[in-house]
């Protein structure tokens, strides 16, 4: 079915396409503008996404003690050999780059006596990370590419308008189909090449650090075009999100570590030196699974994350946002001890990227949390997304800038099925819910911070019963359930796949890495997995 025929559907025509409104995103869409005509779409608002919410920091070689050698051997330390080498040398060499192309832009980061001020943060060996408005630096990075954005008259932006699928043949894409709810409409987004940067897939999880629109959309619509996906068994814990029963998580920054907080049980003893000799300031995936042992071995949810020793002025003063959540909850975290649990915070996998954020299907590039270049291994160094978001944005425009326009068809039966029930009924949106419901809690049970056989093979099992049900629901809660179950499934099946415990894939059936295991596990609609060793010393 040729859309440019189809007088049912509105239609517009620009150079760039860009899917997603986080950090990566809005980059394309800044530096494309130089280029061309730039439409920027959004599931919900400019305001809305995983970088919006980013506490951390952004990690770049600034100090002059430090260097982009260094940056290099912590971020592939933390990856537990399953990086790609050459993807993270221009992480570290181009992110140090683009951080002061922010920072000639105007952007304003933390600073002191001595100029910017660099903080610590887990699995890094020097200072080297960058806030801005204390633990509020992802929203600060945000609002100030929004203010470029929307100031550039070649940016038009589509603001509550979810992407349903890609046009795409398999081979090459022209654009993306898209329900743009102000309107009440289906719209046709055409375009000489598109940017895929619409986000992640952790509040696929019961217990996540994300906003409810990240649940993975983006790469089961790119796996439907005919994208590769890989290293799906990758989910990111966060170690310390806070814990209150019946309320929602709230990321409490490993920032907090590098500053000198201390994890303790419920009886008040300090355990992560027993796991590790950088104990706080250990990788992630050592942090996440020494809480997950304690918790098992007690009969308490969580740990606790203990800052009363330090310099109360300060924290408050370092940590506001952190320091005032916490307050509205009756919590004083310069006398208190914060309640915390891990919680699914990051996907490494997605997308199948190269070096110039291009996927295996013409036109289409991707990039942010929806891509995976390899850049983080088995586990990302913290405060290396921020930067991977402004360094392979910029690479993903550079590379459509020599991409033609390809011309494809769209099934009829997609936007007939969209045309025709776009309004669910109760009954349809009660559905949708409990089945989302119950997807999020056999991930977090199942598929969570540490696996098995038994349980993945249950998870796949049930996820393929709740993906039958979408034949009772229509229009885009059809498409929506079909999203969750592809990711849920990709994700079950790899960790299975996956015979082996490495970075955040933990399996205690299977406690050790294996070298032959030095391999990326890589997805294609309609055909067998396969794994790609890793040839490349890193």
């Amino acid at each position: 079915m040729d859309i440019s025929n189809d007088i049912r559907i509105s239609k517009q025509q620009f150079d760039i396409l860009v899917i997603g409104s986080g950090l990566a995103g809005l980059y394309a869409a800044h530096y494309g503008a130089s280029f061309g005509s730039v439409a920027l779409i959004t599931t919900s608002t400019l305001e809305q996404s995983n970088s919006y919410w980013a506490q951390g920091g952004i990690a770049a070689a600034l100090d002059p003690e430090d260097s982009t050698v260094h940056h290099r051997e912590d971020t592939v330390t933390s990856g537990r050999g399953l990086c790609n080498g050459e993807a993270v040398g221009i992480l570290v060499h181009e992110g140090l780059e683009r951080v002061k192309d922010m920072i000639g832009f105007g952007m304003k980061f933390d600073s002191g006596r001595y100029g910017i001020e660099l903080g610590l943060e887990s699995g890094h060996s020097r200072r080297r990370i960058l806030h801005a408005g204390g633990s509020s630096t992802g929203k600060a990075m945000a609002d100030f590419l929004i203010k470029s954005v929307t100031s550039k008259p070649d940016v038009t932006i589509f603001e509550n308008t979810t992407l349903i699928d890609l046009i795409s043949d398999g081979s090459s894409c022209c654009g993306a189909l898209v329900l743009e709810e102000n309107a009440d409409r289906t719209g046709a987004v055409l375009a000489n090449s598109t940017i895929l940067a619409i986000g992640g897939a952790s509040s696929l999880y019961g217990r996540t650090t994300n906003p409810p629109t990240a649940i993975g959309d983006g790469i089961a619509i790119a796996w439907r075009a005919g994208a590769e996906i890989t290293d799906m068994e990758f989910v990111q814990f966060h170690p310390t999100a806070l814990y209150i029963e019946g309320k929602e998580s709230f990321l409490i920054s490993e920032a907090l570590r590098g500053e000198g907080a201390h994890l303790i049980t419920g009886k008040g003893r300090r355990f992560m030196p027993d796991y590790h000799e950088l104990a706080e300031l250990a990788p992630r995936d050592i942090v996440s699974r020494a809480i997950f042992h304690e918790t098992t071995n007690s009969s308490q949810n969580h740990v606790y994350l203990t800052i009363k020793h330090l310099n109360p002025e300060f924290i408050k003063k370092r940590f506001p946002n952190i320091y005032a959540k916490c307050r509205e909850l009756g919590i004083d975290i310069t006398l208190d001890p914060i309640p915390v649990a891990p919680a699914a915070h990051y996907s490494i996998g997605g997308v199948r990227t190269g070096l110039m954020s291009e996927t295996n299907v013409g036109g289409l590039f991707a990039c942010g949390e929806v891509a995976c270049n390899g850049v983080h291994g088995a586990n990302r160094l913290a405060s290396n997304s921020l930067l991977e978001c402004m360094v392979f944005a910029k690479r993903a425009v550079d590379g459509v800038l020599n991409s033609a326009l390809s011309t494809t068809e769209t099934p009829k039966c997609v936007i007939e099925d969209l045309l025709n029930n776009r309004h669910p009924t109760e009954i349809e949106i009660s559905t949708y819910l409990k089945l989302k419901s119950q997807l999020s809690n056999l991930m977090n049970h199942n598929v969570g911070i540490v696996r098995n056989a038994s349980g993945l093979r249950r998870a796949v099992a049930e996820i393929d019963k709740i993906a039958d049900f979408r034949g009772r629901l229509h229009g885009l809660l059809r498409k929506k359930l079909e999203n969750m179950t592809t990711v849920c499934s990709l994700i079950a099946k790899a960790a299975l796949t996956r015979t082996e415990s490495r970075g955040v894939h933990m399996r205690d059936d299977f406690p050790e890495e294996k070298p032959w295991w030095k391999a990326h596990i890589i997805w294609r609609k309609d055909t067998d997995p396969f794994a790609e060793q890793l040839i490349e010393k890193c």
